[in-house]
This record gives structure tokens, C-alpha cells and sequence, in this order.
């Protein structure tokens, strides 16, 4: 599943392949990715537009235009592709944007669980992105104490929480409790100070690091690299990887590297 530093690899692709060129035609594949406008509207609001800078917060991305914005979020599945108008279009090829110059931008997504909204105004960029907490990658060390030192419930839980800190997924979460050396299960609200600081910088050099990797890499010192082992052990300690279920997700960690309390 894309998290913050897959989407934020997206931004990348749409600002070198998209900003500044104009939007040439709109060709809506499937209109099951569509939210909120169906695709005669997405192609009047957005042909002939320029694609300006575009702007990720969490999961979600924002391709402004100097009038609507195109918001995207890629679900499980989800990515952008650049190529040119004359390539040969593949089956999850959902909605193609023939920009200037002859490129093409597309929205590829195999399984469709999210997709692309319009928003004419910030009032709807806010009604979309209203209940997202602050961006993992902006949050400031302050804000985001407060907001763990508010939460009840699991820290992982806490943490895959888009509207406690947006970007977040299940390899992040887990990568970052492992790397601050603490239980998944432990209640957020109960962290000292000096858990909640080592958390967020543990936080800031994982994501550091993803990000400039496109994604959560799955490298031999990373627990990343080792939770889908046939037996996993702990790159760390060696210890044997627990693995449980919080929320829904599968998650993993380490007895020894992560104890209680």
C-alpha cells in the first residue's frame, strides 16, 4: 500500500513530468476511480488548464491548476505514471492526461479502492483533507507530543491514525517503533518525554530515509527487510519477530529490541 514516501515519489513524478504544461485532453478509461464528477466535467474543468506545483499532505496529492485542483489518493494500489501520448496503454490504466509537449500522465490503479476527486476551491480541498492530522513529514517535535500525549488506545494504532498524523502506514508504523525501541501494544498516552522524543526522531530519519528510496525499503537492516521471513528474526538482536494483529493489521516486532514498559 502507497504511504507517505510512495506518494511523495508520485509528487515527484507529476512535478517533472506535469508542471507547467498544458493539459491537452483528459481521457477517463474507467470513471470507477472518479469521485464527486463523472468525466464529461473532469475534462471541461481541467483541459486547457496548466499543471502548477503540486502539493502532498499524508497520503493525498494535490495537482493544482491555478483553478481546480485534481486531488488524488492511490489506495492500495494506486500510482502515477509519465509517458508519452503514443504509448501503448496497459489495463489499469484508469485516466490518461495528454499534456503539452507530448507527454502523458497517468493514473494507474489495479484495484480502484480510491481514486481522484475535483475541488474547485480551498473549501473543498478542506472538506477532503479536513480530518487529516498534520503531515508526518512537517509535524514539529511540539505538536506532535501533544497529539500522541491526547491519544488513547495503542500507540501503533496512534500512529496509522490519518487523523491523528497523516502518512503513516503498517510498514512506517512498525519500522518506527522497532527503530525507537518500543512495544507496538504500549498505550500512546503513557510514553515519557523521553520515549515521545526519541519516537519522533526515529520518525524524521525513517522517513528521511524512505522518502530518498521511493518507498519503505525492504533492506537487510530494516525490519522492513525481514517481516515476511519464513522465520523471521530481528536484524538487530536476532531474536525471533513476533507477529499480531492491532487494528486490523498484521504488525511485527521484536520481544527483546521492544519489552513491556
Amino acid at each position: 500500500m502507497p504511504e507517505l514516501p510512495d506518494v511523495e515519489g508520485f509528487r515527484q513524478v507529476l512535478e517533472s513530468c506535469a508542471k507547467g504544461r498544458v493539459i491537452r485532453g483528459v481521457d477517463v478509461r474507467d470513471a470507477g476511480v472518479l469521485h464527486g464528477v463523472d468525466a464529461r466535467r473532469l475534462r471541461d474543468a481541467l483541459e486547457g488548464r496548466r499543471f502548477g506545483t503540486p502539493e502532498r499532505h499524508g497520503k493525498w496529492l494535490l495537482a493544482r491548476t491555478g483553478g481546480p485542483t485534481l486531488v488524488l489518493h492511490f489506495g492500495m494500489t494506486g500510482r502515477l505514471v509519465c509517458g508519452r501520448a503514443d504509448d501503448p496503454v496497459e489495463a489499469h490504466d484508469r485516466v490518461l492526461f495528454t499534456l503539452g509537449g507530448g507527454r502523458q500522465l497517468r493514473f494507474r490503479d489495479q484495484r480502484k479502492l480510491q481514486g481522484l476527486w475535483l475541488a474547485h476551491d480551498e473549501a473543498d480541498i478542506d472538506r477532503l483533507l479536513g480530518r487529516q492530522g498534520p503531515d508526518a513529514l512537517a509535524v514539529d517535535r511540539g505538536e506532535f507530543e501533544a497529539v500522541l500525549a491526547s491519544r488513547r488506545g495503542a500507540l501503533k494504532t496512534a500512529l496509522t491514525d490519518q487523523s491523528v498524523l497523516a502518512g503513516l502506514g503498517n510498514l512506517l508504523a512498525d519500522e518506527i517503533l522497532w527503530r525507537a525501541r518500543l512495544r507496538p501494544d504500549r498505550p500512546a498516552r503513557d510514553l515519557a518525554q523521553t520515549d515521545r522524543r526519541r519516537l519522533y526522531s526515529e520518525m524524521r530519519r525513517t522517513l528521511r530515509s524512505s522518502v530518498s528510496a521511493g518507498c519503505v525499503p525492504p533492506r537487510d537492516s530494516w525490519l522492513t527487510g525481514h517481516r515476511d521471513d519464513r522465520d523471521p528474526q530481528c536484524p538487530r538482536c536476532g531474536t525471533g519477530l513476533r507477529r499480531s494483529r492491532m487494528g486490523g493489521r498484521g504488525t511485527v516486532w521484536c520481544p527483546r529490541c521492544q519489552p513491556d514498559g
